[in-house]
């Protein structure tokens, strides 16, 4: 039998995680929070050298990430993700999750989480398909995915694409399309479509279509980030200012 996974608390709640002798998680480098004295923590390349190698360029994650064992009996341990935010228990199996950066949290050992590289390198340079890898589940299990602030789920159907901000997207059901682009506008031509985002005030959108679903949070980390240094800026006597921060380019 697995460990299991709960949510504990309304607001920025904990996961907390159940295992049984013999039982073992992965989570992200620094979620630990609390573990009872029969678990044991690590550190662990998951997935080899390689594709650790691969997440931390894809997604700027630590090479090593934490891996929580029931070594001397049952236990309980609680863990948290590094942004204030909800946190959402998805399972895989029958569906394979695409996670943005920073999304990850936990896993149960059936769930691996492999960076792919895009098979269409020439739209990913040029910002039509997303960054040159991706995260994907794979496997059967649960996985836990975190989002800055409140989470949302939106189903997307053959008949109804979504257009969402690239800021706000924590994973996607792996079987949806997707294309990444600078504006919603219509226009055809890279510079008409960068014009339009700038006076817009858009950033990068990320177009589905197929059938699945996304999850969505409600506060985009990078324009937080903006606007929480051009405040410090300006409380220091206007050093280091908004400087300016690009998308979150999966």
């Amino acid at each position: 039998m697995a460990a299991t996974f709960s949510l504990i608390g309304t607001i920025e709640p904990f996961l907390h995680c159940t295992l049984k002798k013999g039982d073992s998680i992965y989570c992200e480098a620094n979620a630990m929070v609390m573990m009872e004295s029969n678990l044991e923590l690590k550190g662990k390349l998951q997935g080899g050298l390689m594709q650790s190698l691969m997440r931390r360029f894809a997604n700027d994650e630590s090479l090593f990430q934490q891996q929580i064992e029931a070594v001397n009996g049952e236990g309980d341990c609680l863990l948290a993700p590094t942004l204030d935010g909800d946190m959402q228990i998805i399972d895989c199996g029958k569906h394979q999750y695409t996670l943005s950066d920073g999304a990850f949290v936990a896993a149960q050992i059936g769930v691996d989480i492999r960076a792919h590289i895009q098979r269409n390198l020439g739209g990913a340079v040029f910002g039509d398909t997303g960054g040159f890898m991706v995260m994907q589940t794979q496997g059967q299990g649960q996985v836990v995915v975190s989002g800055f602030g409140s989470l949302f789920e939106i189903d997307v159907t053959p008949d109804k694409d979504v257009i969402i901000d690239n800021g706000h997207v924590v994973c996607w059901d792996s079987t949806l399309d997707y294309k990444l682009s600078v504006s919603t506008s219509k226009k055809k031509g890279i510079m008409s479509n960068i014009i339009n985002s700038v006076t817009s005030g858009e950033g990068m959108v990320l177009n589905f279509s197929g059938s699945g679903k996304v999850i969505i949070c409600s506060r985009n980390r990078d324009s937080y980030q903006g606007w929480l240094q051009s405040i410090l800026g300006t409380s220091s006597g206007g050093r280091g200012g908004n400087s300016g921060l690009l998308g979150n380019i999966l």
